[in-house]
């Protein structure tokens, strides 16, 4: 099909590719101007920008532009804009979205359905129309949850699966619509304080913030980011927050720390950061 492409992050460009790869004429990327990233907050192209250029493809910065690129159909995949209802009135349409609409509309599915505890995801492939990922649906696929799967890792084994189906509904036709059904919630992006560990809640809920990505807690009163951990098996008899060893105590059984990182410090395991920081008798982290 002759396509136009819109996206942004990395699991979009895997997209990209892939369409490319099947035979696909993209006749125009759109994308997210480049913005500053990493920790140098250099100014960079998005990965949909970088595996554009590596396909000889032409990028633009508005979806307007691919209207009068010659494609027949808009693939969207986490561009992170809404899309104006007359670029949709002139050029059709459809939304790969990484939950079962309509639970998780929004800018954040993945890391909300980890946060929430959800056991089940998946993807939906919907035409898209004006409102926040309201448009009826053309397929979707369910998948499980890992009970210690990252949003990360998620969102990746979310992002190949969805490409599959878009590839299969593309070769063979979209066919019909049909309306979402059941009661939408919203994914909104996480706000900095949802990351920091509180550890007076259960050791369950603090395992899932440290599995949506960035978690932190403060040790000594610098930063301490918890890259990896798990729940401990059984109760420790210890106080929310109180370090002994690599376990912290919670309101409701005990953390383990696997992988921490401390504040101007290289990733590091956490058996290794215990030994150096020497925690005294009833000391807690989140002081």
């Amino acid at each position: 099909m002759k396509l136009a492409f819109l996206g942004t992050p990395e699991v979009a460009a895997s997209a990209l590719r892939a369409l490319h790869q099947a035979g696909h004429d993209v006749r125009m990327v759109v994308t997210r101007a480049d913005a500053r990233r990493g920790r140098g907050g250099r100014l960079g192209p998005s990965p949909v920008k970088v595996a554009a250029a590596e396909l000889g493809l032409p990028v633009a910065y508005e979806p307007a532009a691919a209207v009068g690129s010659g494609a027949e159909l808009g693939v969207v995949v986490a561009y992170g804009r809404l899309v104006k209802p007359e670029v949709l009135a002139a050029l059709p349409m459809v939304n790969l979205h990484l939950s079962l609409l309509p639970r998780w509309r929004g800018a954040a599915p993945v890391e909300r359905a980890v946060l929430a505890g959800d056991t089940e995801t998946g993807v939906s492939l919907m035409a898209l129309d004006e409102g926040l990922d309201t448009g009826p649906l053309y397929a979707q696929v369910a998948t499980a949850i890992g009970p210690e799967e990252t949003a990360d890792e998620l969102r990746q084994r979310l992002g190949r699966l969805g490409t599959d189906l878009l590839l299969e509904r593309l070769g063979r036709g979209l066919g019909d619509p049909l309306p979402q059904s059941g009661p939408p919630s919203y994914a909104d992006k996480l706000r900095p304080e949802e990351l920091r560990l509180d550890f007076s809640q259960p050791a369950v809920q603090c395992h899932r913030v440290v599995r949506v990505g960035r978690a932190w807690t403060t040790w000594r009163g610098r930063r301490l980011l918890v890259h990896r951990a798990r729940v401990a098996g059984a109760e420790a008899g210890l106080a929310p927050g109180e370090l002994r060893g690599t376990l912290v105590g919670t309101a409701q059984g005990a953390l383990e720390l696997v992988v921490v990182q401390p504040e101007g410090k290289p990733a590091m395991g956490a058996a290794d950061w215990a030994r150096g920081a020497r925690p005294s008798p009833g000391e807690r982290l989140g002081r």
